[in-house]
């Protein structure tokens, strides 16, 4: 797709998938917000505009992508709605179906996919899986309504990711937020840091299972750059598939969006039994909230050990801790 292929999509939407919407992109929103707007926000590479009125604009290279997981929201909540839709495209080459058709052959295969979760979070820490799923497996993950995990409620997860892990085999990493304050630096960013663990679960995997048809990564960055990341390890996963949204398009990567998900539920648990508060995940004002108590009673060096120190929280919980 050319660069310059900058698509509007317009789709009306139900109020119980605005309220969907909203808990999605609370942490994303932008503080100023066009008349009428409920947010704005930014996804990728696409600008994603809520209307009162319920018509949601998806505006970018990537409208299509993003466009596409709440359309399949939208019908999945609504299934006897009329689906409105408007697609446009500023390149006059770009054919009217513009989603990426639905790949069967990658879907209905044996795949080991990886994803993570914990990078948007400034407490906590970074969680990457990588799950092994067989074609014989996808009849009992398909009775499981396996989605992707921020379509899910954390109840949800809590209940059904014991089930998978039963008969999915899978491994995960868990790089607490102490071990994250270590590794960053302006030479390692947290796309080099992801890389370095999913290239580690995928190996692990790939050890464990020699029959597979697909390896599937969740795409974070350009697969060049991906391995630009990793080249100086002593061991490489190759023949990566990336794909954007690969939870909705590969059950292995849906699997380990879900286990990463669940591991994530229960070290926030731990957090917030340990220090007596309830650790709200994102990078939200209830986050550095919590965030300026905890620097009081404990000093700033918690933070070290609880918390992103890169993110911009940081200061400002500084600053909100000396009032």
């Amino acid at each position: 797709m050319a660069k310059n292929d900058v698509r509007t999509i317009t789709l009306k939407v139900s109020e119980n998938t605005k309220e969907k919407m909203v808990e999605y992109f609370k942490d994303k929103k932008r503080a100023v917000t066009p008349p009428y707007a409920v947010f704005q926000a930014k996804e990728a590479d696409t600008m994603v505009t809520l209307y009162e009125s319920g018509k949601a604009v998806f505006q970018g290279i990537s409208a299509d992508i993003d466009a596409d997981m709440w359309m399949q929201m939208e019908k999945h909540l609504n299934p006897n709605k009329k689906m409105d839709v408007k697609k446009v495209s500023n390149n006059p080459k770009t054919k009217k179906t513009i989603v990426k058709p639905f790949d069967e052959k990658l879907y209905y295969s044996t795949s080991i996919g990886s994803d993570e979760v914990g990078t948007g979070d400034y407490f906590g820490p970074v969680v990457v899986t990588a799950a092994y799923v067989t074609k014989k497996d996808i009849p009992f993950l398909e009775k499981l309504k396996i989605r992707d995990s921020k379509k899910m409620t954390d109840e949800y997860i809590l209940s059904v990711v014991p089930e998978i892990i039963k008969k999915i085999s899978y491994s995960s990493m868990i790089l607490t937020s102490e071990e994250y304050n270590q590794k960053y630096s302006d030479k390692i960013n947290l796309n080099t840091i992801k890389a370095i663990l999913h290239n580690k679960v995928l190996l692990e995997m790939t050890n464990m299972h020699k029959a597979y048809d697909y390896i599937v990564v969740d795409q974070f960055t350009e697969p060049f750059i991906y391995y630009k990341y990793i080249n100086n390890l002593p061991k490489v996963q190759r023949n990566i598939t990336f794909e954007t949204k690969a939870e909705d398009k590969c059950l292995s990567v849906a699997c380990a969006s879900l286990i990463s998900r669940y591991v994530l539920i229960k070290e926030f648990e731990k957090l917030s039994k340990k220090f007596g508060v309830k650790m709200p995940k994102g990078a939200g004002t209830l986050v550095d909230q919590v965030g300026a108590e905890l620097v009081k009673k404990y000093g700033e060096d918690i933070l070290t050990k609880i918390a992103k120190l890169n993110f911009k929280n940081t200061e400002k919980i500084k600053e909100l801790a000396k009032h």
